[in-house]
C-alpha cells in the first residue's frame, strides 16, 4: 500500500462507515455526517470528493486503496497537551491513587526535571509522545510550554514544540516557580512582570497561543488577566486553563476575553454555562485528568445540552493525564461525563478544530485536509465500545500514511 502525499491522486475506497463531520440531507447521523459504503478522493493532500463508493470518479491516473470495509473518522484533533517535559512521576500517581490529594504544586517537581534535561532528552521524548498519538488516531495536536518558567527555558521548549506543531501556546502562567514563592522569593507578582516582558518577547515568535492557569494555588484572575491580555498586544490567541480544583473565575475570565478555548471545566456555576453557552468559547473537557486525579468528572450533558460546544483532549502530561490517547478519552466521556458516542466523536475531531479555531482539520470534505483514522472496527461506536483496544490501525496525515 502507498503513503501517498502530495502530487498523488488516491482514492480510499471500500469504507464501510465514513466519519465527515459533513451533515447533509442524504447523511445519517446527524452532524456525524455518516455516508455508508463510501469513499474518499484525495488529490495533493487535500479532499477532493466524498461520497458513496459506487459514485466515485475513477480514472487511469487514480490509485485505488481498498480499505476492506473499515470506518474511517477524521483524524482526532487534540487540542491540549503538555508534550515537552523531563522526568517522571509515577509515584506521586501512586500516592495518589492510595489517597492523596492532586494539587496544582507538583508541577514544580516537572519543573525541576525539565530544567536539567537537555535540548536531545527533550526532543527525544516529545518525538515518542508525537509518535505514540499517531498511532492512536491524532492528526493535529497543540503543544504547551510550561515546565521550564524561566527566560529560557520556555523559549526552548515553545523552539522544540514549534518543531513538530504549528499549534504552540506559551504557557508561562503555569505555576509560580520555587524561585519566586514567598517568603523568601519575590512573589507572583514579580513572576508575572517576568512572563508579560521578557518571557514572551522570547517565546512569542515560536508561539501561536497563550494560556494561563488560573486557578487557587496557581494565578489569581488579575495576574491571569495580565498576562492573557499581554499575550493578545503580542498577536497571540487566548486560551485558559479554568475551574479544574473548584469554582473560580477562569470561565468568566476566558468569555469576557473571547478566548478560543477554556480547559478543565470541572467545577461551572450556572452563570459559567450560561457565558459559555451566549459565546464562540469552547470548553474542553480533558477525561484523562479525572480519570487520574479521581476528582469528579465534568458534566459533558450539562453543556451540551445548554448549547455549549465541547470539544475534548487529552492533556498529555507526565502529572495528572499522562495519556495520549484520544480513543480511551472518547470511552472516558461517554462512560462516565454523560456523552454519547457520537457526541464525542464529534467532539474529538470538529470540536477539538474550533477549539483551536481551525477549518482545515476535523472534518472530511472537499478542500479539508485529508487528515484521517482508518479503524479496524464497522463504526465509530467500536472507540468507545471497545475501550483499551487499539482499533485504529492507520493514520493518514495530509493524505500521507503516518502510521
Amino acid at each position: 500500500m502507498t503513503d501517498g502525499g502530495a502530487g498523488r491522486r488516491m482514492l480510499l475506497t471500500n469504507v464501510g462507515e465514513l466519519v465527515t463531520n459533513d451533515p447533509g440531507a442524504d447523511r445519517e447521523g446527524g452532524p456525524l455526517g455518516i455516508v455508508r459504503d463510501a469513499a474518499v478522493l484525495v488529490e495533493d493532500g487535500r479532499v477532493a470528493w466524498v461520497g458513496p463508493a459506487a459514485d466515485a470518479p475513477v480514472d487511469a491516473d487514480v490509485e485505488v486503496v481498498d480499505l476492506g470495509g473499515r470506518a474511517v473518522v477524521p483524524g482526532f484533533v487534540d487540542s491540549h497537551t503538555h508534550l515537552v517535559f523531563g522526568g517522571d512521576r509515577a509515584e506521586e500517581f501512586a500516592a495518589r491513587m492510595s489517597g492523596r490529594a492532586y494539587e496544582a504544586g507538583g508541577i514544580r517537581s516537572t519543573v525541576a526535571a525539565t530544567r536539567a534535561a537537555t535540548d536531545d532528552e527533550l526532543r527525544t521524548r516529545l518525538a515518542a509522545l508525537v509518535a505514540e498519538l499517531r498511532r492512536q488516531g491524532t492528526t493535529t495536536f497543540e503543544v504547551k510550554t510550561g515546565y521550564g518558567l524561566s527566560v529560557d527555558d520556555e523559549a526552548r521548549l515553545a523552539r522544540l514544540a514549534a518543531e513538530v506543531t504549528d499549534e504552540v501556546t506559551f504557557l508561562g502562567a503555569h505555576v509560580v516557580p520555587f524561585e519566586y514563592r514567598e517568603p523568601d522569593g519575590p512573589g507572583a507578582d514579580a513572576y508575572v512582570d517576568l512572563v508579560v516582558g521578557e518571557m514572551l518577547e522570547a517565546c512569542a515568535p515560536f508561539a501561536r497561543w497563550i494560556d494561563a492557569f488560573c486557578e487557587r494555588g496557581a494565578f489569581t484572575a488579575e495576574q491571569s488577566r495580565r498576562v492573557l491580555d499581554a499575550g493578545r498586544a503580542a498577536g497571540l490567541g487566548v486560551r485558559v486553563h479554568g475551574n479544574q480544583l473548584g469554582d473560580g473565575p477562569g470561565v468568566a475570565l476566558a468569555v469576557e476575553l473571547g478566548a478560543a478555548s477554556v480547559d478543565h471545566c470541572t467545577y461551572l456555576s450556572d452563570e459559567d454555562v450560561a457565558a459559555l453557552a451566549g459565546s464562540e468559547t469552547v470548553a474542553t473537557l480533558l477525561p484523562g485528568v479525572e480519570f487520574s486525579t479521581r476528582q469528579p468528572y465534568p458534566d459533558a450533558r450539562r453543556l451540551i445540552d445548554a448549547g455549549v460546544t465541547v470539544a475534548l483532549a487529552s492533556d498529555c502530561n507526565p502529572g495528572s493525564s499522562f495519556t495520549s490517547s484520544m480513543p480511551f478519552c472518547i470511552a472516558v466521556a461517554v462512560r462516565d461525563m454523560g456523552m454519547t458516542p457520537a457526541e464525542a466523536v464529534w467532539a474529538s475531531t470538529a470540536g477539538g478544530a474550533l477549539a483551536l479555531r481551525r477549518s482545515d482539520v476535523g472534518a472530511l470534505r472537499p478542500g479539508m485536509r485529508a487528515d484521517l483514522a482508518v479503524l479496524d472496527a464497522p463504526s465509530s461506536i467500536h472507540l468507545a465500545y471497545r475501550p483499551g483496544v487499539p482499533i485504529v490501525t492507520q493514520t493518514w496525515k495530509d493524505g500521507r500514511r503516518v502510521a
